[in-house]
């Protein structure tokens, strides 16, 4: 066990100060990552941070009828927020085919954008791994990777963003909210996470010592029909291997608001834009979906052993996309 300062912040001010941005300062939520992370030896921080006393457990109407999520919010309380499950479906959807009960009982809002790649090779240090340590090479490229990306991956990493909630968060146009030492910013979900690149030491566009104290729900979307779906190796307590959140509202006919985004194919979420803008304005058919679900998978390059993923993701996308088109279950 390598030793480490422990400290209980009371304010997001004094959290702030004692992470300094320092590169082994950590912050610690519900620990339902980082502290695997911290047994494997892939985290070996010098300061944890514990931000579960701070006031960020809230769940509040915005007075644009939007709602303010606490970073620190348990995934089981936001799974069964009423005004969640009414306004926003997918995300209660997305939330509860993630983990286990028990983890959903710890794991928070904050924590679960921000978990780390489940790639084998960057949780094994005995493993080469360009995230983990920048230059080793990638050992799943060349190795074992069924599990892994097909889309937005570069030469230096192919790994997958986990995380089923934030795909949700992206169909449905959410923000997130950092606070720094220079002050509050927001930043869309869809660019919360960075594509690899040559960089993919990087998962964020977060800044070092920068706390996620809330995701901001728009009204836009509020009520708007919306759904998740997720495609796993087993029925409980897996990763996607593929995985869709969709919106769609049509009027007269026709599609007046539609966002598709996928999970378990790339480094972070990834919003089906050239899918959305062929269906924007069309009638919302069978064939208008397929085209629009394939054109936007004809970006996928797929690597020896994960072929799979693009029928999977383009099966998924068109029966969450023909289902809200055809309206609510009667």
């Amino acid at each position: 066990m390598k030793p480490f300062a422990y400290v209980r912040a009371g304010s997001v001010t004094e959290a702030l100060t004692a992470h300094g941005g320092r590169p082994g300062s950590r912050y610690l939520g519900g620990g339902t990552n980082l502290v695997d992370l911290m047994k494997l030896g892939v985290e070996r921080p010098e300061t944890l941070v514990d931000l579960t006393r701070l006031p960020l457990d809230d769940v509040e109407e915005t007075a644009d009828g939007g709602l303010r999520i606490g970073s620190g919010v348990r995934n089981s309380d936001l799974a069964a927020h009423p005004l969640v499950r009414t306004r926003y479906p997918a995300v209660t959807q997305a939330l509860l085919a993630g983990a286990s009960g028990q983890l959903r009982n710890i794991a928070t809002t904050g924590g679960n954008l921000l978990q780390r790649t489940r790639c084998a090779y960057f949780q094994d240090p005995a493993k080469p791994c360009n995230k983990r340590e920048p230059g080793t090479g990638c050992g799943a490229r060349d190795g074992i990777h069924r599990d892994h990306a097909v889309l937005g991956h570069s030469a230096h990493c192919i790994a997958t963003h986990p995380s089923d909630l934030a795909v949700a968060l992206a169909a449905l146009d959410a923000h997130v909210e950092l606070q720094g030492p220079g002050g509050i910013r927001t930043v869309p979900v869809t660019g919360l996470h960075r594509l690899p690149d040559a960089e993919p030491q990087r998962d964020t566009v977060v800044a070092p010592g920068e706390i996620l104290t809330a995701v901001l729900l728009p009204p836009e979307t509020a009520g708007l029909p919306s759904r998740y779906r997720k495609a796993r190796d087993r029925a409980s307590y897996a990763f996607a291997l593929a995985s869709a959140a969709a919106v769609l509202d049509t009027d007269g006919g026709r599609v007046r608001h539609v966002a598709l985004a996928f999970g378990g194919l790339a480094h972070r979420p990834w919003r089906a834009t050239t899918a959305e803008e062929l269906l924007l304005g069309t009638e919302p058919t069978e064939d208008a979906v397929r085209r629009a679900v394939d054109a936007e998978l004809a970006r996928a390059e797929p690597l020896r052993d994960n072929a799979f993923k693009v029928p999977l993701a383009r099966n998924l996308a068109r029966d969450l996309l023909n289902a809200l088109a055809a309206g609510p279950r009667t």
